[in-house]
């Protein structure tokens, strides 16, 4: 066997470590016993001191320096490998343990604190969690910047200051459509009582109807909807509200577009740095235009609504026009998951602010509530009233996803311009979503861009799939013409 063949097979056990790792922590969310939280993260702990001794194996090391790639897979294979061996041999193994056990811990803090409306009793450890992160951007920074090093997980290549640079082209934009929209009128909302059961009855219809393959995965109930896995083992988790689902709805094919691009990955790559999503931008931006460029379409939603009033019979508006309303309404809340596509990104500009400003240690985490709550009512002229719609409302924090944020805002610029190039590629696409057919912009997703999996970089692939480099223009014009039209601005 060469250097190549040998890196190869020790990383492909690696990987599949790590999606054990990634199976316990679907475990944690889903349907572990409340006791067993501690005992977990021990389980996690243990399992990452595993994976840290593998990623700074010294062999690793040495088969990079003889490996030769035989094509360019095999290229791109061993740049992914040096990429994650170079980060991963800077992080001190003691630290990488403590990090996981903490984060485990922690996730389940929060869950309560949530639950209870209790701030107080999740800042103590949220504060380990942000010490033990700012201890490992010094780490990889090297001297330079914390949250540009922990970027690098999360998106590849990019930086602070060009994010940064999108946000700032973005927000005034926003904020006049979305001042300019909440003038108006707003449309009818949903009404009715929708059982949890019919609802997760619809959410395996709706994933199977984008394309997920339900051989492969599985719809579970979680606090906070998400997807885990690659390859041919990839779960997805919604969460029902029984008097309003379009909660459920669009977190499920939000989730949905997730998975699918991890089903959808060259099955020859399983197993491999490049059997998964190149980054969480990208990956945000399937997301984003299943649950919204196309679920929230008027195409689509005309279909959907069909389905809606067979499963709940009246739902409280008429026609297929006023449920494309009501699934697009623009109204003030608190929460990012249920914010529509106007206002979604103010959230994230917000958390990426504060999150900035805690890993400079410009902000202090016993003043991170009253640093939100402030950012908060100016951004969107209402005050917090709970922890659960404020600081409390997401987990990433709380597993120490710092950088993962602004990832969120890049998926949608991402999704904005593989929609243009879509409509271009497909100009019967609105009848086939009105016939509830998606398999024509899914197939087009995944043979342009999801089947490479990390075998591009970010911005490569979406130039790749497009033609053209990203930029938030195509999102912009989409979303001042959608809802122009929608708003009569």
């Amino acid at each position: 066997m060469t250097a190549y063949d040998d890196l190869m097979a020790f990383t492909r056990d690696t990987v599949a470590l790590g999606e054990i790792a990634g199976r316990l922590g679907w475990d944690q969310e889903t349907v572990m016993p409340r006791g067993s939280a501690d005992q977990r993260g021990e389980e996690m702990a243990a399992i990452e001191s595993v994976l840290h001794a593998r990623r700074t194996d010294p062999r690793v090391g040495d088969w990079l320096e003889t490996a030769e790639a035989p094509d360019e897979v095999g290229a791109a294979q061993l740049r992914e490998i040096r990429r994650v061996y170079d980060r991963t041999m800077k992080i001190p193994a003691a630290l990488a343990t403590k990090l996981a056990q903490v984060t485990s811990v922690a996730q389940g803090k929060w869950a309560a604190a949530r639950a209870a409306e209790d701030i107080a009793a999740f800042l103590p450890v949220l504060q380990e969690v942000v010490a033990l992160k700012r201890e490992e951007g010094a780490a990889l920074a090297a001297g330079g910047s914390l949250y540009d090093a922990m970027l690098e997980d999360y998106e590849p290549g990019t930086s602070a200051a060009e994010i940064a640079a999108t946000f700032d082209a973005m927000r005034p934009r926003l904020v006049a459509l979305r001042s300019a929209i909440l003038e108006q009128p707003a449309p009818a909302a949903l009404s009715g009582y929708y059982p949890a059961e019919t609802q997760m009855r619809m959410t395996r219809e709706l994933a199977e109807v984008f394309g997920y393959d339900m051989t492969r995965g599985r719809i579970d109930k979680a606090v906070h909807p998400f997807s885990s896995g690659s390859g041919n083992d990839v779960r997805i988790t919604t969460r029902t509200n029984e008097d309003e689902p379009f909660n459920c709805i669009y977190s499920t094919i939000h989730e949905t577009g997730h998975a699918c691009y991890e089903q959808n990955v060259d099955q020859a790559y399983l197993l491999t740095p490049l059997g998964r999503g190149v980054s969480m931008g990208v990956h945000e931006s399937q997301s984003r235009i299943f649950e919204n460029q196309l679920g929230r379409s008027r195409a689509f939603t005309g279909w959907l609504f069909g389905r809606m009033v067979e499963a709940y019979g009246d739902i409280g508006v008429p026609d297929a026009a006023a449920f494309y309303a009501a699934a697009n309404r623009v109204h003030p809340g608190f929460i990012r998951t249920e914010a529509d596509e106007v206002q979604y990104n103010l959230h994230i500009m917000l958390r990426f602010d504060l999150e900035r400003a805690l890993m400079a240690n410009d902000l202090q985490v016993g003043d991170l509530e009253a640093a939100w709550n402030d950012r908060f009512l100016a951004d969107f002229g209402t005050a917090v009233d709970k922890p659960s719609n404020g600081v409390l409302q997401d987990v990433h924090w709380s597993v120490g996803l710092f950088g993962y944020f602004p990832t969120y805002a890049l998926g949608n610029v991402y999704a904005g311009c593989l929609h243009a190039a879509l409509r271009q590629a497909l100009p019967d696409l609105d009848a086939q979503l009105a016939a509830g057919d998606t398999s024509g912009a899914s197939g087009w997703l995944k043979a342009n861009l999801q089947r490479h999996g990390a075998r591009y970089a970010p911005r490569e692939v979406i130039t790749r799939a497009t033609g053209a480099a990203p930029t938030e223009a195509p999102l912009m014009e989409y979303l001042e013409t959608k809802f122009g039209a929608l708003y009569g601005l």
